[in-house]
């Protein structure tokens, strides 16, 4: 088994082949297929080879995450895909591993991920985040009044332009931006269907407020599925909203995730009745709630002193456990971050190795804490159901200082 870097020119046709037996690519899709060549070639990409051929497939994107107020580096894993002969050979867990690490070494503080089923990558180190919702409502149910101005069309040709707006959104905690342009492209090319509505108000002309769908069934009545919204203000979303209603005379379903912030059911006149009288249909009117992306810390002092919380402070002794090491070789650029910390969390915050006995102390896995830093789950709650342990009064504080809103990536990847 070889792990090494991906080259177009000699590992094109087996990632093709890899992406058609996980069931990513379909046969015979031009656009699909040139989607892919791009998101492969915008970031980083490792393969595993057996018998001379890759077989296994992981890539990374670069980008930032916001914690409040402050963009951290961070590395989004955006792919990792294994052929039906590779299976079980524990390649996809160690391929990925290297990918993490190499990224950790090149200055990422935070690295991510969408997962496939939980568990599977909580052996490197990655903790569950929240919960996202994805409201599914016949937009003629939109309580909305605005009228929408004509808006533009928005076209394949329109891939820079639209990279743009999404990186000028209006942005919260836990937003992540991936700064390849390629990457939003290649999304644009995956949606069957696709279309995208918008307008372009910036001082230059920019795309200011947007939308992208997948049109995928086809049909004049949908569903349709908002696969992102980008706007910078209130009134911006809310002509979104309303450009959303208008599709309402024709088309009976739209899903969306809901926005950050937003409650989407305080714009939908009887949300309960439709419920029920679209149950099991085609046109169901639901809201669903998934956590399906992870995140882990893969730099405590780099995260923790870009870190300010206006709700107090707290200072302990943290031991940090990482099982990414168990997969990592010797000779890896980067080998997790477990060890011994004095923490210090407040607006002016900072973690050092080492150990103050005067301190309370707490043990913790990197997946864990990850949580508990992002504001996915209080301490309280996560000594119940994580691997984190304290003194009642160091859980106490930290309820208390790490007040944090819920983290929203706001970019599936």
């Amino acid at each position: 088994m070889e792990f090494r870097e991906y080259s177009a020119d000699s590992d094109k046709d087996a990632v093709h082949r890899i992406w058609l037996e996980t069931g990513w690519l379909e046969k015979d899709s031009k656009a699909q297929v040139e989607g892919m060549d791009l998101f492969v070639g915008a970031g980083k990409a490792l393969v595993a080879d057996l018998d001379g051929e890759a077989e296994c497939l992981v890539l990374t994107m670069p980008g930032v995450i916001r914690h409040l107020k402050d963009d951290l580096p961070m590395s989004g894993v955006t792919g990792v895909t294994t052929s039906r002969i590779a299976r079980k050979q524990r390649i996809a867990a160690k391929l990925t591993a290297l990918a993490v690490a190499r990224d950790a070494a090149d200055g990422a503080l935070v690295s991510g991920l969408g997962m496939f089923e939980q568990g599977y990558y909580d052996r490197l180190g990655f903790g569950t985040g929240g919960y996202e919702h994805w409201i599914s409502f016949d937009p003629a149910r939109l309580g909305i009044d605005a009228a929408p101005r004509v808006p533009r069309r928005i076209t394949l040709d329109d891939w820079k332009l639209v990279h743009q707006s999404r990186l000028s959104r209006k942005r919260g905690h836990g937003s992540c931006n991936f700064t390849p342009p390629e990457m939003t492209r290649a999304e644009m090319l995956w949606a069957k269907n696709g279309f995208g509505l918008g307008y372009s108000d910036g001082e230059g002309g920019e795309l200011s407020h947007h939308i992208w769908c997948d049109a995928k069934d086809g049909g004049e009545h949908g569903p349709y599925t908002v696969c992102w919204m980008a706007y910078e203000t209130r009134e911006q979303f809310l002509e979104l909203i309303a450009l959303l209603k208008n599709q309402g005379d024709q088309v009976m379903s739209i899903r969306m995730r809901e926005p950050p912030g937003i409650q989407l059911q305080d714009l939908i006149t009887q949300p309960f009745r439709q419920y029920d009288l679209t149950e099991k249909g085609k046109y169901e009117a639901r809201a669903s709630a998934y956590a399906y992306w992870q995140m882990r810390i893969c730099d405590l002092p780099g995260c923790i002193a870009r870190t300010s919380l206006p709700f107090g402070d707290a200072r302990f002794n943290l031991k940090l456990t990482d099982p990414i090491e168990g997969l990592l070789d010797k000779d890896a650029p980067w080998r997790g971050c477990a060890g011994d910390y004095v923490v210090a969390l407040g607006k002016s915050s900072g973690a050092e190795t080492g150990h103050d006995d005067s301190l309370p102390t707490m043990t913790a896995s990197v997946n864990a804490f990850t949580r508990l830093w992002l504001g996915v789950r209080p301490a309280s709650s996560l000594r119940f159901t994580d691997d984190l342990d304290a003194p009642a009064e160091l859980i106490e504080a930290l309820d208390s200082v790490l007040r944090l809103p819920a983290p929203r990536p706001d970019w599936d990847f």
